[in-house]
């Protein structure tokens, strides 16, 4: 044990959801007699919802402060030594130290740790175009950055956006520019918006987006971004054309905030997130553990460790991390791959496989889709839902599901997920005993008529 003034101390690199839950949970394990814990976050904010920043922007989040679910001072009050405005430079694993920076004073100084948590998130990917960093191209990953946009569009001579990517945060980006009363472009590299979706899927969510208003550009890459005389953005160009701009926002995906465990050493896996075992311990290192966006899970439905940078996995980090870090024993066996969002009043919804990522693990498979409502069709307020599932070929074994449909459609994705993760075939689905009444369902769930089709597919395959 090293000696600070008689305890061990407990590092916690970055401040928002996997850091500050695993800092929280640590801290209810062991007090401060037993365990110093120091925290840093180099921005303004710690433990909020950054999944929230585009209902935020978009007005339907009125205040900033609603998606902190706890401020500095109150993990102060906990015990817990928050530093913020405090950017960590360089982990020196083999000295057990890092060493930080005071980004307002550039004040530089050396901590040392017995036990080290990364939580460095992960950063949105910004094209290296020209013009990519002229003001008015925003990328949207931190309240400060929300904050800068919040900024930038209270400012705009004009009312034209343009969003670059149509993954979660380009179609979610969107949806809070068009309730701004902007004019909204979606530039999007793909077939289809949604690549998280197999492109049948996503051909469903390009429909809808242009019922709302909102122009599909698809099969483009942005070659550069073009500023007027003021140096501010005007227009994005594409091989194919161009859009202009009063404001551009980035939602072409984030990547795992790795440099500071790469330049240390530690192991990262294909996607450049950190590898760590099932008690979220980084490989190879007995007291290094990182969660949340800069590490990498195991998908159990293929077997194979993948990058899902997603609020509900880091908080479970977190949890798991603090308890280990904290002297107990926790695991974090991995994911299915469940995500739902939303563009206006259109639910999308998935989880398992896409049919690439079944090609790609060399299973063989069979799909059906099937058109369904969220209620009794009788019952008022009944929307269409389209549902694809993807079985196993011979086994039957459930693989994944998509939904795309208005109100009620994104959540009945959780039937699935938990099919997933207890391995049903679809024929043990077809027999789940679902709630049922006109208001929330037809007598045959959506979700379980799928399951019969796929079913009665694998029967006679």
């Amino acid at each position: 044990m090293s000696v600070h003034q008689g305890r061990e101390r407990l590092v916690v690199v970055g401040g928002d959801a996997a850091g500050m839950s695993a800092a929280s949970q640590a801290r209810r394990m062991k007090g401060p007699e037993e365990l110093e814990i120091v925290a840093f976050e180099r921005g303004h904010f710690t433990s909020y919802s950054a999944c929230g920043i585009p209902y935020w922007v978009g007005g339907a989040v009125a205040e900033r402060d609603a998606l902190i679910a706890r401020t500095p001072e109150e993990h102060r009050a906990r015990g817990i030594d928050l530093r913020l405005r405090t950017e960590v430079t360089e982990l020196d694993v083999s000295g057990g130290r890092v060493r930080a920076r005071d980004v307002d004073s550039g004040a530089e100084s050396w901590t040392s740790y017995d036990r080290l948590v990364i939580a460095t998130g992960a950063r949105p990917v910004r094209p290296e175009l020209p013009g990519a960093d002229a003001p008015g191209v925003h990328g949207v990953q931190t309240l400060d950055d929300g904050q800068a946009l919040l900024d930038t569009l209270t400012r705009a001579r004009g009312r034209r956006a343009v969003v670059v990517g149509a993954g979660y945060i380009g179609v979610e980006m969107a949806e809070a520019l068009i309730d701004r009363g902007f004019e909204v472009t979606v530039v999007n590299r793909g077939q289809e918006p949604m690549s998280t979706l197999d492109p049948d899927m996503g051909r469903l969510v390009h429909r809808a987006m242009e019922g709302l208003g909102i122009t599909m550009v698809n099969d483009a890459e942005v070659t550069k971004i073009l500023t007027g005389a003021d140096g501010r953005v005007r227009t994005v160009a594409t091989q194919h054309g161009e859009y202009p701009a009063d404001v551009v926002v980035l939602g072409i995906g984030v990547r795992p905030e790795t440099a500071l465990a790469r330049a240390a050493g530690l192991p990262l896996g294909a996607h450049g997130g950190l590898l760590t075992d099932l008690a979220m311990r980084v490989r190879g290192h007995e007291n290094i553990w990182a969660g949340g966006d800069c590490v990498e899970v195991l998908n159990l439905v293929s077997g194979q460790e993948q990058y899902v940078p997603l609020g509900t996995h880091a908080n479970k980090h977190g949890q798991v991390i603090g308890t280990n870090a904290g002297g107990g024993y926790a695991t974090f066996p991995g994911v299915v791959g469940t995500a739902v969002s939303k563009v206006c009043d259109l639910e999308i919804a998935r989880t398992g496989l896409r049919e690439k990522d079944a090609r790609r693990v060399g299973l063989r498979y069979e799909t059906v889709t099937i058109e369904s409502t969220s209620r009794a069709g009788y019952y008022p307020g009944a929307s269409p839902m389209t549902v694809k599932m993807l079985a196993e070929r011979r086994t039957g074994r459930l693989l994944g599901v998509q939904i795309v449909g208005r109100e009620g459609a994104a959540k009945r994705v959780d039937i699935a997920a938990v099919a997933l993760t207890a391995g049903l075939t679809v024929e043990q689905m077809t027999a789940l005993d679902l709630g049922y009444a006109p208001p929330f369902s037809p007598v045959w769930d959506p979700v379980l008529v799928a399951a019969r089709k796929a079913a009665a597919k694998v029967r006679e395959g």
